[in-house]
């Protein structure tokens, strides 16, 4: 995988409808790149669940192609009413995990803000034909007329990919789930809420242990919530949760079965300044994400990546602007709610680059050693296979030159909220409202 500033990227695949009508449920909220990238799985506003698989063509040809084809499709949630709090439950699905593969089935785990599903997902290319207790159809025959013992004989079959739920955990969590994270171990995982952490293993699911809780006995003290939590690659007993008030804290497992102290809490201080009425709401962190190395980790706010070392609490190592030219439109952003829009962040298969949403569906990608950066379009006029993506420019007052765009005609109902990288390839998915773009290194 190449140094990402120097990588031309070109149009691969869209998926999707490209009409201008898009219904509510057909909004993607969550892209997610299995561990060997040959699957790739989105949730949709509708609670559907859409995986695709890479094709075994397009892997194989030089030059390489990222091309996906859909695997399996199934209704993960439905909606649902708490009778107790009177309350909707949207079947939305804001989170899938995949858990590494053990075996020719895969699994995953999906939640909406209530209840996480493991899901099986497995091939069937044979039926069994010749059964002697029962018909073809799977009707019952009569024992009276069973005069014979029949060996029963497998044939091919077209291949049906099935999913089936296999655990549902549920009523774990009064508020919101914003997050799933499942541990190196492969056998417990993590869910998280505004107030509260929980640990589960995989095969029991009436039960789990609280590991953290900032819940204040006076909901009236209450100054943080937490918004995103993720186990450590490697370390099974270490993980991280950030906060809308800018924090990170590292929990270590093996010091307390309660991580409600943290081993290291990262910060930078507030540019005095830079203060202003919208510095809380901005600061607040959206996502977090551990490098693969495990050394790193990134955190995104409203404005901008940072990369912190986990060695080093004090400051970011690296912070990387995503589109400043919008401290200017703070007032109008905070009135159109999308201040409050949570920007995903990931990294690239060997933490050589990170990538990230913005507005306009642009997306921003920075490499790291090079410390170039790119604002690139998810955009329906390139969508023919091996289109060039020209590197976008936002112009913030003054002269416009040819091929920049102004700040003040940045649409910003079209938003890039969900990323993902293949593992190991440069081929990325961006989710822009109902369109999944696939888009890969010019090679």
């Amino acid at each position: 995988m190449a140094g990402n500033g120097d990588i031309q990227w070109c149009f691969s695949q869209v998926k999707g409808t490209l009409e201008d009508d898009v219904t509510e449920a057909d909004i993607i909220s969550c892209v997610e790149f299995n561990h060997d990238g040959d699957l790739l799985a989105t949730g949709d506003k509708g609670g559907r669940v859409v995986i695709f698989q890479r094709d075994p063509i397009s892997k194989n040809s030089i030059p390489r192609r990222g091309e996906y084809n859909v695997y399996s499709t199934f209704q993960s949630h439905e909606p649902e009413f708490d009778y107790l709090k009177s309350l909707e439950i949207e079947e939305k699905i804001n989170k899938i995990r995949w858990l590494k593969r053990k075996n020719p089935a895969h699994f995953l785990l999906s939640t909406n803000d209530k209840t996480i599903k493991l899901w099986k997902v497995s091939e069937r290319d044979k039926r069994v034909e010749g059964y002697n207790t029962k018909e073809e159809n799977g009707s019952i025959r009569d024992p009276a007329c069973i005069t014979a013992l029949r060996v029963p004989t497998i044939k091919p079959m077209e291949l049906m990919v099935e999913a089936s739920p296999r655990r549902i955990f549920a009523n774990a969590h009064t508020y919101h789930i914003n997050s799933i994270s499942v541990n190196s171990d492969q056998e417990t995982y993590l869910s998280a809420d505004d107030l509260r952490i929980n640990l589960w293993h995989l095969e029991i699911t009436d039960q789990s242990f609280n590991i953290v809780d900032i819940k204040p006995t006076n909901m009236e003290e209450l100054t943080e919530v937490i918004t995103a939590a993720e186990f450590h690659p490697v370390e099974c007993n270490l993980l991280v949760y950030s906060s809308s008030k800018g924090t990170i804290r590292l929990c270590d497992m093996r010091a307390a079965a309660l991580c409600d102290r943290h081993s290291k809490l990262f910060e930078e201080p507030e540019d005095p300044t830079n203060r202003s009425f919208f510095s809380e709401i901005i600061s607040s962190i959206s996502d977090v994400k551990l490098s693969n190395s495990g050394r790193y980790m990134i955190s995104r706010d409203y404005l901008s990546v940072k990369v912190w070392d986990l060695h080093m609490e004090t400051k970011p190592i690296e912070c990387y602007h995503v589109h400043d030219y919008l401290r200017s439109k703070l007032c109008s952003l905070y009135e159109n709610d999308c201040i409050f829009d949570k920007f995903e962040c990931c990294w690239s298969g060997n933490d050589s680059a990170i990538m990230t949403g913005s507005y306009n569906n642009f997306f921003r990608v920075f490499d790291r050693s090079t410390k170039r950066d790119l604002t690139l379009e998810a955009a329906r006029d390139i969508a023919k296979p091996k289109t060039l993506l020209k590197p976008r420019k936002v112009c913030t007052g003054g002269k416009r030159k040819k091929d920049e765009i102004s700040v003040d005609c940045l649409d910003f109902n079209k938003k890039i909220l969900h990323t993902a990288w293949h593992p190991s390839e440069n081929v990325v998915a961006v989710a822009a409202t109902n369109n999944l773009f696939l888009f890969q290194d010019k090679l």
